[in-house]
Formats: C-alpha cells, structure tokens, sequence
C-alpha cells in the first residue's frame, strides 16, 4: 500500500512540473517534507504555498476519473454529519456532503483508497458516491465540523443533565496529589461523571457500563435487568473518563493490560451509595462497569417479595430451625444474596452470633460478621468456614458452595447444631440436591442436614402506567404450556410503553420462586437415589409451586407478561 501511493505522489509531481506549475527544485523541496510529515505530495504543496489546490485537485480527477467538488459550495448538515464517526473521518479524511435517498455523497482525500468506501457502506448502511476533494481545506473543515458536533454533543449532555449531581461529593479515600488534581481537573468530565453517577441511582439502575469502540463511546444502564443506552459522550473524553473514575477507585491509572477492581462512594444528601468498580482492558480502551449497590433499595422484608403463603411459610419455618441448611439457588443476577440478606436479617437478634463470608460483601448489615473471600491469600470460602466454627456461631452464610470441601464443611456445620444459608447455581429446586451428592457430598448426610431449597428468577413487571390487555398467538399459548382454552382464560397484560418506563413496558421486577421443603418423604426419596424428576413430582404433589407455576400466578395477577415467564422458566 505505502509503494502504490509513493508512486501516485511522484507521478502529481511529475504532472505538475510538465504542465508548468512546479519546478523540480520546489517538488523536491516538497517531497522532503512529505517524507517527514507523512502527508500525502498534495497536502504538503498547498500547505507550502507552492500550488493552488484547485489545480491539484483538477489533476487527481482526472487520473482517477473520480469527480471533483468545490467544498466552499457545501453547507454541512450535522445530521449527515452524524452518519460518520469524528475518528474515521479524521483518520481516512473523509467528510459526508449530501444524502439523497439511499446514496450518501462522500468527500474524500485519497482517491487511491477505495477500501474505505467499502467501510462507510458498511457503517452507515448507505450506498456511497465518493467524490474528490482538496486534502488541505478538506482536513480543515473536518476539523471545525466534528470539533463542533463533539463540543455541542457534550453540551447537550451536560444540559440533559442539568441539576444532576450538584447536591452529591464523591467519596475518595486517597488523599494524594493525584485524587486532588482529578477532582479540579476538566470541569466537565467532573460534572458529567456525578450527573452519570446520580442519574443512574435515581433511575434506579444496577449498573452502569462504559464501553469504549473504535469510533464512540456507548453508556448503558441496566435496569431491571435489561441494558438501556442513555448516552454516547464524546470520544475525546475517554481517556480523561477512565482516568478519573480509576484514580476516584484508588486504581492504577498507568496500568492498562490487566484488569482491575475498586469502590467508590457517592454521597446524595443523607444518603451514602457504594460502587463496586471493575475495570477490563478491550480492543479500543479500557470497559468500566460500575455496579449500583444503593443500601436504601435493598427490601429486607421477606413478606414484599411476593411469596406465595405455602412458600413464604415453608421459608419462615426453615430460616427459624436452630439447625440445618437452607440453600438457595439461581442464575448469576436473580437475586440470590437479596433473599439472604433478607432472611439474615429476619432472624439478627441480640441472641445470635451471625457470620458470613462473601465474595464480594455487597451490603454491609449491622449486627453481622462480614468477611470478605480472599483467595490469592488463601482465605477461601473453605477457610473462611472452618475459622467459623471456632468463633462460636449460632448462624453461618456462606456465599457460595463451590466445591466438596466447602459442601462439606457446611454440611457438617448444619449436622452440628448450626443454621446455614448458602447459594448453588442449579436451574430448579430438586436439581440442587443431586448437585450436592454429585460434588461428592454423601447423599445420607444431604438428606438429614437440607431443610429447604429455593429456585429463583427475576422477571420484570408490566408498567402500571401503561399497561392494558394483551392478546397472544396459539403457538405463544402453548410455549407457556397452556391450552388454547385455558389461554383464553387467562388475563395477560402488557405495558404500551410510556415516560415513566422509557418506552419499555415495563418498570420494576418481581421474584418468581420455587419453595422446596424437605418433607420425610423427600428425604427417604434422597436416600434411595431417586432421580430430579421423581424429587420434583412428589415436591409438586406435596404443594410445591414450579418456577412455572409461579409464573402463571404472577401472570394471572397482572404482574408480568408471557415474554418474561417464557423467558426465565422451564415448562
């Protein structure tokens, strides 16, 4: 590619001399600078003042049969401005003039490049007509354009965020030059990081994604466990971004290769709001991902999370027990640690020593022994457990059981006089026992220690706003394991889409769960090695609801709607 176009600009510069308007001493003189600069012949004669650029320009047309256009002619539309990322067009010098149907006119420098058109086809989705034009008014005028398109999209950003994050300080606990700089430094990526933070929290997000692409930089929230794309700050602000928000995570703002893990605090009045930050390195920067942990959202009542009565009876008796295991179990996200803290928190009395050892600690509970899980020194979950039990607990948590030495541990702990909670990832209720015994936990032991398991999903629900009656086809009948008949029965709802749920029909999420109590039967049924489906019919038989059966109920309530149910559960 670098010999084609070295042969192109000594091939303009023979072409000039011939036609008598350069000498050979100024094209070498030319051709010295450009082997210094980098620049294109063109750019460089019209840059030295040695050649009108209209006469370049007319010449390259002409060998490359390409059109030529007069740029002081054209008044940029910034909505056609839009349609090319300010780093491609920088960096191919290409400018988009006019759109007229599905054909965008495109201004570009090299004509020898037509790899790029192929580019801009595919970002854009138009059909493109390149045409010639001078490199060095070209350059300019991409300059001024985009600079001006960044400056008004931040503008506009700040605007949008008006009043946002002026009543909040973010908490750092570095007290050095470098925290200190990064607080007075470059006032707007300041107030658009606290507009971020606080916007975020009262739109009541879980997370916030910062995601950096070769041409833009994307922001996200998730909400009730959809992401939302809120905004795209100008490419320019990434590094003073990822800087910031690093240096605010007491992070290492040179190390770039590996990621790394921080908190930050924000305070909003009287509120006090954690972030638990984790920096990746990806192909064009560095992905943040803050996660929201906003004590004042955490609902520690058992009876709000919509438990069916048998179910929220069945938890209360077991969380009550002085002895045993009570595990609950789902996906990554659907709640699990909630439910633990929930039911931890049900039973914190004066009288009880409670322990628990997490990975991360996401919400520090008053009146509860937290330790944080450190494996790269060797405070595993295994380790953690085993020092519990010389601290003489009536109530232990474990955040996960990952492997047969913690499954164990705890079984043993749970045999000997001691309630545990803890998590698995299995997809129901009754498949978390085979787990355990698959782990190698003897299945006699599973048995007498389990007193109860508890499947979840999070499922969001219909927007009150917005919502109304919804119809569905016979086959979307029968993908929730329904007859035509019962469906007509049914009363489905579904959210229209308004302000308050950002057009998404939906606001909020509620739980659907799957309350297995360990009856006699289920016991003797463990022993004998029975098999899940076995474990799950005589649970059913005995009044457990399926995560699908839930979901009906919550269908029928108008809570949430056939997508999600479908979504989340198992017929």
């Amino acid at each position: 590619m670098t010999t084609t176009l070295a042969a192109d600009t000594e091939r303009l510069g023979d072409v000039l001399i011939r036609e008598g308007l350069l000498t050979r001493a100024k094209c070498d003189q030319a051709l010295a600078e450009q082997r210094s600069s980098g620049h294109r012949l063109g750019y460089v004669l019209v840059k030295l003042g040695l050649v009108a650029e209209v006469e370049i320009t007319k010449i390259l047309a002409r060998q490359h049969r390409m059109p030529a256009v007069d740029l002081s002619r054209f008044e940029v539309d910034p909505k056609i401005l839009k349609l090319i990322p300010a780093d491609l067009a920088n960096k191919q010098v290409v400018l988009p003039l006019k759109r007229e149907g599905r054909t965008l006119t495109v201004a570009m420098a090299d004509p020898t490049n037509m790899g790029v058109v192929e580019d801009l086809k595919f970002i854009t989705r138009y059909d493109v007509f390149p045409v010639l034009a001078g490199e060095y008014t070209l350059r300019s005028i991409i300059e001024r354009h985009y600079q001006q398109g960044n400056d008004q999209q931040l503008q506009d950003i700040l605007k949008d965020m008006e009043g946002q994050g002026e009543d909040v300080e973010i908490v750092s606990e570095m007290e050095d030059e470098a925290a200190t700089q990064a607080q007075i430094d470059d006032a707007p990526v300041v107030k658009l990081i606290n507009g971020l933070l606080t916007d975020a929290v009262r739109r009541g997000a879980s997370d916030i994604h910062i995601e950096p692409f070769e041409f833009e930089l994307r922001v996200r929230y998730r909400i009730d466990g959809a992401l939302l794309e809120v905004m795209k700050p100008p490419l320019k602000m990434k590094a003073a971004l990822t800087s910031r928000i690093k240096i605010l995570s007491q992070l290492n703002i040179a190390e770039r290769r590996v990621p790394q893990d921080g908190r930050l605090k924000l305070k909003m009045g009287n509120r006090v709001i954690d972030f638990r930050v984790s920096v990746l390195p990806v192909l064009f920067g560095e992905k943040i991902v803050l996660r929201i942990l906003d004590k004042g959202n955490l609902t520690l009542d058992l009876s709000k999370f919509g438990f069916e009565k048998k179910a929220e009876d069945d938890l209360m008796a077991a969380i009550l027990n002085p002895y045993g295991m009570v595990l609950v179990t789902g996906p990554t996200g659907s709640g699990k640690t909630t439910t633990l803290y929930s039911a931890l928190s049900r039973i914190n009395t004066m009288e009880s020593n409670i322990m628990t050892a997490e990975d991360p600690v996401e919400y520090n509970l008053m009146g509860i022994n937290q330790v944080l899980v450190r494996n790269e020194i060797g405070l595993t979950f295994a380790a953690a457990l085993k020092a519990f039990l010389r601290q003489d607990p009536n109530i232990i948590m474990i955040g996960e059981i990952r492997d047969l030495e913690t499954g164990s541990i705890a079984i043993k702990a749970a045999l000997t006089g001691h309630l545990v909670l803890s998590t698995l990832h299995t997809n129901d209720a009754p498949s978390t026992i085979t787990r355990m015994i698959d782990m190698g936990i003897e299945a006699f032991n599973v048995a007498s220690a389990v007193n109860l398991v508890v499947a979840q999903r999070l499922v969001r629900r219909v927007c009150k706003e917005c919502a109304a009656p919804a119809t569905y086809k016979p086959e979307e009948i029968k993908s929730l394991g329904l007859t035509p008949e019962q469906g007509k029965k049914m009363p489905f709802r579904k959210g229209t889409g308004c302000d308050t749920c950002s057009g998404t029909g939906y606001k909020g999420r509620a739980g659907l769960y799957e309350v297995m109590a360990m009856s006699p039967e289920l016991r003797r049924m463990v022993l004998r090695g029975a098999s899940v489906a076995d474990i799950q019919a005589m649970a059913v038989k005995e009044g457990m609801l399926t995560l699908r059966m839930d979901g009906l109920k919550k269908i029928e309530r108008g809570v949430t709607t056939l997508e999600e149910v479908v979504k989340e559960t198992a017929a």
